[in-house]
């Protein structure tokens, strides 16, 4: 064990920073600083995936430079799914969804911060301290190496935990990281079907829905250029279930805060009805998915939260890659500010630019899922406002571009009033 009094331990260079947590918020943050000239140490347990559909925009490849042959394969629509099976499809007029799997786009995305200078530690968080023997500023930051299991630390002057959801760090050191509100989520990785070939895949995703039941689809339900998402409270009583496609494989899943609720029985039943009962299981992954941002990002001293850590999944959609990317970059400017002001006052920064351009959304996002996932009857007509075309194409400009879209005041206005309809149960079902 290294102890903090190590002569050698005490003379060597710090660290500017240390990322805990190699996901795609981490990996972004130390990306960017290693990119900048900064002295960062990349510190991650690895071999663990978090359960993830896969799901990301356009505009993450574009702001974040990621090519598209990191992509396992491209979504061209969605159908979505009622309690009473009745399909709805959504085409994408002009565009896609990219579709990665996250046991090969996380360590891409390690091995480029790695390129970029980042220093990689492989471990687990064990604590952090701070020793007034030690020089100003400076915090020690303790890990189990993977290999020997042995306890050594590295000193430096700012932590960036992208941790993941309820992280302990956060909850030692950050006001207000005991109110996160939060999803399990669960999926398995199947071996997906070869059912359709590709031309006929694409014409059955322009067209939307290929049936007016789930129950019609049999064997030939799944699609490898759509996603289905189910909104029906056998297979999820508060959010929803789907199955994406991952080129080669599929993921199925489900979330639900609900603690009685079985997941796996749920996703049994969903392989029943789509006809993947027998497709081979690759994997299994679970974990909490956090629904609110956080109050607090910072402990105004030398520590920032980013992605997971902070709250950043959107609520009712369970977006979370390109929201825990951009987080992880706005960490990495506020502390970049820190550094380069000889002061901690910027790190409240990174939580306020985020809220600045994306709390409207998630403010809009969490009513939604309050309202419309409280029951079956609810969800039955959230699929049938669903069905209408400014809904469908606001709903993808929206997640297209990352932002409420505005330039439409007209198509925004006939929705209102057709909410309002389904809401007071004037709109049959």
């Amino acid at each position: 064990m290294h102890r903090l009094d190590d002569p050698h331990l005490l003379s060597a260079e710090p660290f500017d920073v240390v990322v805990l947590g190699g996901g795609p918020s981490g990996a972004t943050a130390a990306h960017d600083l290693a990119s900048r000239g900064f002295r960062v140490a990349l510190a991650d347990r690895e071999g663990r995936i978090k359960p993830c559909g896969g799901a990301i925009p356009p505009k993450l490849l574009h702001e974040f430079n990621i090519p598209q042959e990191v992509l396992v394969t491209k979504v061209r629509g969605a159908r979505i799914i009622s309690p009473k099976k009745q399909v709805v499809g959504m085409p994408i007029d002009d565009g896609f969804v990219g579709m990665v799997d996250r046991a090969d786009f996380d360590p891409w995305l390690r091995a480029r911060a790695e390129r970029a200078g980042a220093v990689r530690l492989c471990g687990s968080f064990s604590h952090i301290e701070r020793s007034p023997n030690q020089q100003a500023d400076l915090l020690s930051f303790f890990y189990r190496e993977k290999d020997s299991n042995r306890l050594s630390f590295i000193k430096a002057r700012y932590l960036i935990a992208a941790d993941g959801a309820k992280s302990r760090l956060a909850q030692q050191e950050i006001e207000g990281a005991d109110q996160g509100q939060y999803v399990f989520a669960y999926h398995e990785i199947l071996e997906a079907p070869q059912i359709l070939g590709r031309p006929q895949a694409q014409q059955l995703a322009e067209r939307g829905s290929t049936c007016n039941s789930v129950d019609q689809a049999g064997s030939a339900f799944y699609d490898p250029t759509r996603c289905d998402v189910f909104y029906d409270g056998e297979l999820s009583p508060d959010f929803y279930a789907w199955v994406f496609p991952h080129g080669k494989s599929l993921s199925i899943g489900t979330g639900s805060a609900h603690k009685g609720f079985s997941q796996r029985e749920a996703i049994e039943q969903l392989r029943l009805r789509t006809g993947l009962s027998q497709q081979r299981l690759i994997r299994r992954e679970g974990a909490p998915i956090p629904l609110k941002p956080l109050p607090r990002w910072d402990n105004g001293r030398d520590i920032v939260l980013a992605g997971d850590a902070a709250g950043v999944v959107a609520p009712a959609s369970g977006e979370g890659i390109y929201y825990a990317m951009l987080g992880g970059r706005m960490a990495a400017q506020a502390v970049m500010q820190c550094l380069e002001r000889g002061s901690p006052k910027s790190l409240a920064d990174a939580r306020k630019r985020f809220m600045r351009l994306h709390g409207q959304v998630f403010w809009v996002l969490g009513l939604m899922q309050r309202y419309w996932y409280a029951n079956d009857q609810r969800r039955e007509r959230f699929v049938r406002i669903c069905q209408d075309r400014d809904v469908q194409q606001l709903t993808w400009d929206a997640y297209m571009n990352k932002e409420l879209v505005k330039a439409k005041p007209l198509a925004h206005a006939r929705i209102f009033f057709k909410n309002l309809a389904h809401l007071s149960g004037l709109a049959s079902v």
